[in-house]
């Protein structure tokens, strides 16, 4: 490199670290991540909330839109010129056209940077002039999120977890009859190996179909441009004796794959994306977990703590956030589709919620960051409405099917006691003993509201408030 490189390379720093510290100063910036597990609504979210942020109508939970402080918001390029933009207008056109239909999922990378004009709060806040607040939404799939536990895995210690888990299950038995005719130790077949990958990566689809969480590689779902690649050609095997697990055989090049995997693949995202997000929303679909079964809840439990270990969480310090050395300092745990619910078991959904993270809101808290857990629906689809049956009366939610039929739910009672739930998932119960839990799938509901109003929620407005209310 030569004399003049140098100096390019050195300018470019002291423009970044200029640029960083202006935003400390005067234009702060809070990175909010929105993450979750396959149809937990990521997409949903941030479009419902961008869009109520906007039209503000429907947000009196954001202390300083019910203070009257917020005087502007509007959308601008993000900073980051190689991340492609959340498509906002197009998510929001599916939402809210003639006939709504739900956008499709997370499939890579994007970010959006709303801006807000805030006057200050306080008793000096007339001597005060307004200020710019920038929210930058970095939106990624939870399939990646799930790799994050992989970095501090062997390949053995990655392949023993992942065979001890579907070994019972039925929607992996392809995979497993592939794997019992394989011998690890046996030199590489390369067409065989390519089967065996494409034989777990099928059995990992319908293992996330059926309601479980823990499906890893996540790229093996998404792969984008990696397809075929000889990063996604591996799967888990039994360990062979150390003796005969010899160079060139299938156990040493999946091996050398899984970490070429970690190395190329799931760090470079964890330094680009993941570790500066400084706020942290998890949306986490509880029902659809409890309605598959003990096994699918009690896997959630495990995913879902293994891979907020990696969020780095704490308090930020001025001098590291001017340094952009940004910890997490709030993650929201937010159960999803509460408007599948009457709102009088939004509480039990809460508490569920709580106890299923238990252990990894214990880690974060431990570590300083504030969380939260809290019952949602980022766009409402339904509306509540009681019946008589049998001598009873059933808290029912009504609501557009996904065929187009008009119908009412009544989704089964969820306990007071989460444990009632979460003992028998820990314990390895095939089902539910004393309760029957039924979930549909609602197709967003046209909209009735005056133009300007904003998109009918379930305490958005309460998540937002937590998540970055006081930076504004």
């Amino acid at each position: 490199m030569g004399v003049g490189d140098i100096a390019d390379n050195l300018t470019r720093r002291i423009e970044r670290l200029g640029a960083s510290a202006r935003e400390a100063l005067f234009e702060p910036v809070i990175r909010l991540g929105v993450t979750g597990l396959s149809r937990a609504g990521k997409t949903v979210f941030i479009t419902a909330l961008v869009a109520n942020l906007l039209d503000r109508a429907r947000m009196q939970g954001l202390a300083a839109q019910r203070e009257g402080r917020i005087e502007a918001v509007f959308l601008q390029p993000q900073p980051d010129m190689t991340v492609p933009r959340f498509d906002f207008e197009a998510h929001l056109a599916a939402l809210t056209g003639p006939k709504p239909r739900w956008p499709a999922s997370t499939s890579s990378v994007s970010e959006l940077r709303l801006s807000f004009r805030v006057r200050p709060a306080g008793l000096l806040s007339g001597l005060r002039a307004s200020r710019i607040v920038h929210l930058d939404i970095v939106d990624y799939p939870g399939e990646w999120l799930l790799d994050l536990s992989l970095l501090d895995l062997s390949y053995g210690e990655w392949s023993a977890r992942v065979l001890e888990r579907i070994a019972a299950r039925p929607q992996a038995a392809p995979f497993l009859e592939a794997l019992a005719a394989t011998d690890p130790a046996a030199r590489l077949d390369e067409p065989a190996a390519k089967a065996l990958a494409e034989t777990y990566t099928a059995s990992l689809t319908a293992l996330r179909e059926a309601g479980f969480s823990d499906c890893t590689p996540g790229r093996f779902l998404l792969p984008g441009d990696l397809a075929g690649s000889p990063a996604l050609t591996f799967a888990p095997l039994p360990e062979p004796e150390k003796a005969r697990s010899r160079r060139g055989s299938l156990w040493r090049l999946f091996e050398a794959r899984f970490e070429a995997y970690k190395a190329e693949v799931v760090r470079p995202f964890f330094r680009a994306h993941f570790a500066g997000i400084d706020r942290q929303v998890v949306l986490v679909d509880v029902l659809e977990a409890i309605h598959a079964g003990p096994a699918a809840l009690e896997d959630l439990r495990r995913a879902m703590a293994d891979t907020l270990a990696a969020f780095r969480p704490g308090r930020n310090a001025w001098l590291s956030r001017l340094l952009r050395g940004r910890r997490v300092e709030r993650i929201l745990f937010a159960a999803t589709k509460a408007d599948h619910l009457h709102h009088s078991q939004h509480a039990r959904l809460a508490a569920i919620t709580e106890a299923l993270l238990a252990e990894a809101r214990s880690r974060a808290d431990f570590a300083g960051a504030e969380t939260r857990a809290m019952a949602i629906a980022a766009l409402r689809a339904t509306t509540e409405e009681t019946h008589e049956h049998e001598g009873r009366t059933l808290a029912c939610v009504r609501g557009t099917l996904l065929d187009g039929r008009n119908a009412a739910l009544y989704p089964g009672e969820l306990p007071r006691d989460p444990a009632r739930l979460l003992a028998p998932a820990r314990e390895g119960a095939e089902k539910w003993l004393d309760g029957d839990y039924r979930i549909m799938r609602f197709a967003p509901a046209p909209l009735t509201g005056a133009p300007g109003e904003g998109l009918p929620h379930i305490r958005l407005d309460k998540a937002a408030e937590f998540l970055f209310g006081d930076r504004l």
